[in-house]
């Protein structure tokens, strides 16, 4: 076993550098740029929706309101007739960009711990470069990807949005694997 607390420069680095590429991905190569398509009637609907007031947070339409009501005729013919909608309602304003980064760089650092904490517990100092990458990029994918699967399962979300994150995802592990494997103590 390796303690986890010599791994705090892969731990670090790797976060970073997963930020950097995450950034690249986002603001340079711009294949999520399609992942959100623009309403017909943007205005109107902005207009409609905005004289509720909603608060900030998860809804859906119709709301059964629980599994009994599920079963009420009103609400099957509320799913029939439609819209059926899933909508996230954001602070006005958008989220903070700032805020949403240092967010960010906080869950790759977490990641990264998950990584070092599964390689620690499993492999030795010394340990062969291939062995560390397995390890650490196998955990590192498993958080950066897998959970993302649930957004096309039961939210909806289009597959070939979850496939573009789910690729990013190994892009990560495969960084935060690499950089395990460069710094592994010897």
């Amino acid at each position: 076993m390796v303690e986890i607390t010599s791994l705090w420069l892969p731990i670090l680095l790797a976060a970073v550098f997963v930020f950097v590429a995450s950034s690249i991905i986002h603001m340079v190569l711009g294949y999520h740029r399609g992942d959100f398509g623009k309403l017909p009637d943007e205005d109107g609907m902005m207009d409609a929706i905005g004289k509720f007031n909603i608060p900030p947070g998860e809804y859906q339409m119709p709301c059964a309101g629980g599994p009994g009501g599920m079963k009420s005729p009103e609400f099957i013919e509320k799913m029939k007739k439609g819209p059926v909608v899933l909508l996230n309602i954001l602070p006005t304003g958008g989220p903070s960009m700032g805020k949403s980064l240092i967010m960010w760089f906080l869950y790759c650092i977490i990641v990264s711990i998950f990584a070092a904490y599964i390689a620690s517990r499993t492999l030795r100092t010394g340990s062969n470069y291939l062995d560390v990458f397995r390890y650490a990029g196998t955990m590192a994918f498993g958080c950066y990807s897998i959970g993302l699967l649930q957004n096309s399962i039961w939210l909806g979300r289009a597959w070939s949005t979850t496939l573009k994150s789910i690729f990013d995802g190994l892009v990560y592990a495969l960084i935060t694997a690499g950089t395990f494997g460069w710094l592994w103590p010897k």
